[in-house]
């Protein structure tokens, strides 16, 4: 079954999975999950879909998730993530890539992973 990648409950259900069982998702992965191939269309498409998960996150008093989503490359979000707001809703100003890009992001996955650990959404 193919779901909507504009769905953010869809999307924020296998975020919540992929946090509880403390791991991240790429991109293509999280398009797999939701019945669709890889491509940059579709990856954009999600991209807002994530904003919108994050926003309501942030209204309900959850960490982020969209920081799950990552590229295969290097295990980073991707440039939307950091220029929408990602970075500086956590007050990084830095380099999107290399050590200090790396541990923000591992930072904020292990906040994700332990609120969502043994948690239901």
């Amino acid at each position: 079954m193919t779901a909507s990648i504009g769905d953010p409950h869809e999307v924020r259900a296998h975020l919540v999975a992929a946090a509880s069982a403390g791991h991240a998702l790429t991109y293509s992965e999280l398009l797999e999950l939701l019945g669709h191939g890889f491509s940059r269309p579709r990856m954009r498409a999600l991209c807002v879909t994530l904003g919108v998960v994050d926003r309501a996150s942030a209204e309900r008093g959850e960490p982020a998730l969209a920081v799950l989503v990552v590229r295969q490359s290097d295990g980073l979000p991707g440039q939307g993530w950091w220029v929408a707001g990602g970075a500086s809703d956590h007050d990084y100003v830095g380099p999107w890539e290399g050590p200090r890009a790396a541990a923000l992001v591992e930072r904020l996955q292990r906040v994700a992973f332990a609120y969502w650990a043994g948690r239901s959404p």
